[in-house]
């Protein structure tokens, strides 16, 4: 790498929490290897729900209890999921897979929050991310490596940029940049509308506001996570202790408040939104040497692992180009270096 060019809007950012999990033990190779030199904090991270509260608020009948046979039947029946072939919308895969009551009760206001519409005018996608499980399996992910880095998300890109042969710039333009800095590949993880200047006009993003508050208690609530589908307009409390850790008198918090104004970090997945990033895809696909990574710039509802897939894909993309052209040269010489002897 010979440069790293980032835009203005890259910032140290407040984050909710963000748990790397994984089901290939590969990615986990690479992100012990030396290359990000972050050690990682706990073999296993378990992102669980209090399932004490869930079943108070769906009233579960009592022979929902661990080692029941029909446990399974019984939840299937409880659901009553509405049959849907093909679900195209946010709403219709919940109610495919839970049905009315849980749709209700859990989908449907904390969707309205989070993204500022209605999942039936929302893409299947958002939804179709979220796991349902007829048992008693209280993890949020199910993924085999769930890691999070050792000093947290900002020691891990600090080391990760802390090389010689890597310029950061903050506070700039990346297109100012671009007039001073010759490159042999560009990889774009901003806005794709903003780097092609809005010409189709400008993709919605759901953004966030974070509210921070350290309490005088050791804990503030039973697990990392707490959702408030129903109730106030944040949409969940974190406890960072419980992903971390960490053995405080204290403890730390964040609320965090669904906004369409800020930073960009959701693409909102709608068919008059997908039409419009076509467009830009289009011309990304005409653009030399410059690839287009992560949510923003390919304008799709990512997970943290399947960002990394790409970027890791991107790389070795990239790499086998160099070794191509590397071998393409090596034989243009030796060809040189025969017509010359003979």
């Amino acid at each position: 790498v010979d440069q790293v060019l980032l835009p203005a809007e890259f910032r140290r950012l407040p984050t909710g929490d963000h748990v790397i999990g994984f089901e290939l033990a590969a990615m986990i190779r690479i992100c012990r290897s030396d290359v990000l030199r972050a050690a990682i904090a706990r073999e296993h991270i378990d992102h669980r729900i209090d399932m004490k509260n869930f079943d108070a608020a769906v009233d579960l009948p009592h022979r929902f209890d661990r080692g029941d046979r029909r446990a399974h039947e019984l939840a299937l029946h409880f659901v009553a999921a509405i049959s849907c072939a093909s679900p195209r919308t946010s709403e219709q895969v919940v109610l495919s897979r839970v049905g009315r009551d849980l749709y209700e009760k859990f989908f449907r206001n904390y969707t309205r929050k989070q993204w500022g519409i209605d999942p039936s005018q929302l893409d299947a996608q958002v939804a179709a991310r979220i796991p349902v499980r007829t048992n008693r399996d209280d993890r949020y992910f199910t993924d085999n490596f769930q890691f999070m880095p050792n000093h947290g998300f900002t020691r891990l890109f600090e080391n990760m940029l802390d090389h010689k042969n890597i310029t950061l710039a903050l506070g700039a333009d990346y297109r100012e940049l671009r007039k001073h800095v010759s490159f042999e590949n560009l990889i774009y993880t901003g806005p794709i509308d903003e780097f092609f200047e809005y010409r189709y006009g400008k993709l919605p993003y759901r953004s966030l506001r974070f509210e921070h508050e350290t309490l005088n208690k050791e804990w503030r609530q039973p697990v990392a996570v707490v959702n408030y589908p129903n109730d106030f307009d944040y949409t969940r409390v974190t406890e960072f202790k419980h992903l971390t850790g960490q053995n405080n008198p204290r403890t730390s918090i964040v609320y965090e408040f669904p906004q369409s104004s800020g930073d960009p970090y959701y693409p909102v997945p709608q068919p008059k939104n997908a039409a419009i990033y076509a467009k830009y895809r289009a011309l990304a696909e005409q653009q030399q040497n410059v690839h287009f990574v992560g949510r923003l710039a390919t304008y799709r509802y990512y997970n943290m692992d399947q960002v990394i897939g790409q970027a890791l894909t991107t790389y070795r993309k990239l790499r086998r180009e160099d070794s191509r052209c590397d071998q393409s040269t090596n034989i243009k010489h030796h060809s040189a270096r025969l017509l010359q002897r003979v």
